[in-house]
């Protein structure tokens, strides 16, 4: 009877030991991610959850991660914790499946514009992981052959143009001032500075607003006489190809292009500055690029799943990102940082990708609950000018009518 006694509750301990084990799932982005946050379990996550026996294990979504995100939410088979990008945000907070945080996490300590750009109805169901916004990454070498002043942090739409206009009267018809991205990813930073919302109370986007239009006006007046051109008519395909050549004085990039002109233009010497502000508004436009953390409103782990994400997004995880040069942190006091204060062009770049989270008309990169080709018509109208195609205002008027078209589908 003994021996079967102890045997039983052998049996009980090792059946409550393995209760105890919770693993929190992890699903993110495939590519260089699965080395990162894999480097970031093992040096914060799992020492910290030593002690609470959570395993956690990230499970990488190649391909489209919206429609596999979307597919395994449906199915229940989604991690507990998950990315979750600001632009696809509407879309998922629909489905009811993203846990809302207001209460399980303290936001303070993020930048404000952060918490805004995950927050839906004053709920808020991400915490960003870390960000972009766009800069003016400029070619000292040309201005300083045109003899123009580099441009600067306080300078106006028109500082910027008449620095450009005077570098491209000087350097000629070999150069060029900026290349601009016939793309609302770029552009729609102008359009912010003026205040201009991007969707009304009704959800609808009105192209004819006179703000938008004195945006629109003054982005694509920019290539007038090939002050600025595009990336296709330098054989790119984005504005930090064109930085590349050699050839493009400026372009409108975040801190994504440093690491790309470091292994591709090891000899150009480049400098960043803020994006230029509004002559009316005085302020300058930014978005947001950003991937926040989330919690799977259907976990059964929501304790363990909270703990993990509340490492994820700890001052240790950020700095370790910060200093490796990963991506720009989210907290408030990471501002303060020693790195930001170095002088080198990487750092200046950083900084200032940081300062623009919080300057101006700051607003979420995202195409609302309809999804990406919301911002078709106005690429197209960006395209039809900036080629030579169509006027500015022909352009904007049948932007308009592709518009209702797209949203009372």
């Amino acid at each position: 009877m003994k021996i079967q006694n102890a045997l039983l509750l052998s049996l009980a301990v090792l059946a409550s030991s393995a209760a105890a084990q919770t693993t929190i799932k992890i699903n993110g982005y495939g590519g260089t991610d699965p080395a990162v946050v894999g480097d970031l379990i093992n040096k914060f996550v799992k020492p910290a959850l030593a002690k609470d026996k959570i395993t956690v294990v990230y499970e990488p979504l190649q391909g489209d991660y919206n429609k596999s995100l979307t597919t395994l939410l449906a199915a229940g088979n989604a991690g507990d914790v998950f990315y979750l990008p600001a632009e696809t945000l509407s879309g998922f907070v629909a489905t009811g499946k993203v846990l809302p945080l207001n209460g399980v996490v303290n936001t303070s300590p993020y930048i404000k514009s952060l918490n805004t750009a995950f927050t839906q109805n004053g709920r808020v169901y991400g915490i960003a992981k870390d960000f972009n916004t766009l800069t003016l990454v400029y070619n000292k070498d040309l201005f300083d052959e045109a003899k123009v002043a580099y441009p600067d942090n306080n300078d106006t739409w028109t500082d910027l143009q008449t620095k450009l206009t005077t570098l491209k009267k000087n350097l000629g018809n070999e150069y060029y001032g900026i290349c601009l991205q016939p793309n609302f990813d770029r552009f729609g930073a102008f359009a912010y500075a003026t205040g201009w919302n991007q969707f009304d109370s009704k959800g609808k986007t009105n192209l004819a607003d006179p703000r938008f239009a004195e945006a629109f006006n003054f982005y694509t007046g920019l290539a007038k006489n090939k002050v600025g051109i595009t990336p296709s008519e330098v054989s790119e395909g984005w504005t930090g190809g064109c930085l590349k050549t050699g050839k493009v004085a400026v372009a409108i990039e975040g801190g994504w292009v440093v690491n790309f002109l470091r292994d591709n233009a090891p000899n150009l010497k480049f400098g960043t500055a803020l994006m230029p502000k509004n002559n009316k508004t005085a302020k300058r436009g930014n978005f947001l690029y950003t991937v926040g953390w989330a919690i799977n409103s259907g976990t059964k782990n929501k304790s363990a799943a909270t703990k993990v994400l509340n490492i994820l997004t700890s001052p240790a995880v950020q700095q370790y990102v910060l200093e490796q040069g990963l991506a720009i942190p989210s907290r408030i006091a990471l501002g303060e940082n020693a790195y930001f204060k170095k002088t080198d062009a990487g750092a200046v770049n950083s900084r200032l990708v940081f300062q623009g989270a919080s300057d101006g008309n700051v607003k979420a990169f995202n195409f609302g609950p309809q999804g990406p080709d919301w911002s078709k018509p106005i690429n197209d109208a960006l395209a039809a000018v900036l080629s030579g195609q169509k006027s500015s205002a022909d352009a904007l008027k049948k932007a308009q009518q592709d518009m209702n078209t797209f949203q009372n589908r």
